[in-house]
């Protein structure tokens, strides 16, 4: 009953409340990264979603678009700005997926939504991380999220799909906002850190 009504509840409710509770500092963090990245705040990528569904992900933009002269995107670390520094330090660039979750793109808590090219390297037992929607957290998250390999995170994410339950998903929630307080591994999804997968040795 958890798992296919009541989470949904949930997620939908408290998405709704932070949005509201945080409409103030998403305006502000609007106009500040309008200002930092020349008009574009907002960032959007296609990932699937449960089944397989592809959607578009929303997160604030924390890098600017500035190219070499051969018209190559710089590195992540020259081109990410101050504003964008913040917000990612603090977890902020996560605030616009509550939108996701309100539409029923994503939940709160799932495995996190990759790339759409993933899609095609998963081994049978993987793919079905897609059987659940996307989280803004996860289990994998909490427990190593950059510092783990990509095997182990897809068995966390199958773990929590075989697990699922409101203890496990409280469980996470706390952790997060612990994280999240104390800022330590709290980006999670660092270009930097994370490598491209390209499936199984």
């Amino acid at each position: 009953m958890y798992k296919f009504f009541f989470k949904r509840l949930i997620d939908f409710i408290l998405s709704l409340i932070g949005f509201v509770v945080l409409l103030p500092i998403f305006l502000l963090l609007t106009i500040l990264l309008i200002i930092a990245n020349k008009g574009t705040p907002f960032f959007f990528q296609k990932r699937p979603g449960k089944n397989e569904k592809i959607f578009s992900v929303i997160k604030f933009k924390t890098m600017n678009d500035k190219k070499d002269k051969t018209g190559k995107l710089l590195p992540d670390a020259d081109r990410i700005t101050l504003v964008g520094k913040f917000i990612r330090s603090s977890s902020l660039d996560e605030i616009p997926q509550l939108l996701n979750v309100i539409k029923g793109d994503m939940s709160l808590i799932g495995p996190r939504p990759l790339l759409v090219s993933y899609l095609e390297v998963y081994n049978d037992k993987h793919k079905k991380r897609h059987d659940i929607r996307p989280g803004i957290t996860g289990w994998a998250q909490v427990n190593g999220r950059n510092a783990i390999e990509w095997q182990q995170k897809f068995d966390l994410d199958i773990y929590y799909l075989e697990n699922m339950n409101f203890l496990l998903d409280l469980k996470i929630i706390l952790i997060t906002l612990k994280r999240v307080f104390k800022r330590e591994g709290i980006n999670f999804e660092s270009t930097q850190k994370n490598k491209y997968f390209t499936g199984y040795n």
